[in-house]
């Protein structure tokens, strides 16, 4: 609830929104590689309407970007706009687990390469498993249903070590493995409860943001939702940080 943490999550979002259609066009160059350039779309776009069941995903559903070859600008910017998600994560990463010092310019950007590209390849594992599913799902509705179970049961723990990557990598320390793991399973678990709650009730709020905020409507839906997963995420790391620090008293006392 303080001030702070819903600057770093805003500060998130905004990056999410310059970041989100480029990571479109470089998921569809690569993933069109891995499983063929027409399934490729496919199986982003499941993801999407994983993601966004409402108006935002069928508006992403018919704007979704052709397959293309990967191309250096949209990758390029796609690092550029990246890096800035990393750089207020690690501030207030820092912050929750009492780490004073950040890191350098060149070290932040250097850390957050290396988790754009695993946390990168990992999505994109992600997509793959969703590619695989719909090649077999064009029997009929039962295919296609169970190519979407297979999706959602693959996705959490994806996301969960997606999230453990950043909560142990990111801060400028290492934080303890004990607390870590339960915070990133659980926020990972929570995000798919996130997407339930969203398809239940974001159709009612959707309506009004249409009323109040027109043709950015689509925008303005992205930062808010980017907005609640960066609140999500900040609380799991809060969480795992305060129970760390009530470990240490016992840890003295045994001593």
């Amino acid at each position: 609830m303080r001030t702070e943490v819903h600057v770093y999550a805003f500060s998130v979002a905004a990056n999410v929104l310059l970041s989100f259609f480029p990571f479109l066009i470089v998921s569809i160059s690569l993933s069109g590689r891995v499983f063929g350039q027409f399934n490729a779309p496919a199986a982003i776009d499941l993801a999407l309407k994983d993601y966004f069941p409402s108006e935002l995903g069928q508006f992403l559903h018919n704007n979704l970007p052709l397959y293309h070859p990967p191309q250096v600008i949209s990758i390029l910017l796609l690092l550029f706009t990246s890096n800035g998600i990393f750089e207020p994560l690690e501030v207030a990463l820092n912050h929750v687990w009492g780490i004073r010092k950040n890191r350098s310019f060149l070290r932040n950007q250097a850390v957050s390469l290396t988790l754009i590209f695993a946390c990168g390849g990992l999505a994109l594992f992600s997509l793959w498993l969703g590619g695989v599913g719909q090649q077999t799902s064009r029997g009929g509705r039962i295919e296609v249903w169970i190519s979407a179970l297979v999706f959602k049961v693959a996705s959490v723990p994806i996301m969960a070590l997606i999230l453990f990557l950043v909560y142990r990598f990111l801060p400028n320390g290492r934080p303890p493995l004990a607390r870590i793991i339960p915070a990133a399973v659980g926020v990972g678990v929570l995000f798919e409860v996130l997407k339930g709650v969203n398809a239940l009730f974001w159709p009612r709020v959707e309506s009004k943001i249409v009323r109040e905020y027109g043709v950015f409507s689509h925008s303005v839906t992205l930062i808010f939702l980017a907005f609640l997963s960066s609140m999500l995420f900040l609380a799991g790391a809060e969480w795992a940080a305060r129970g760390h620090r009530m470990d240490q008293p016992l840890e003295k006392k045994g001593e």
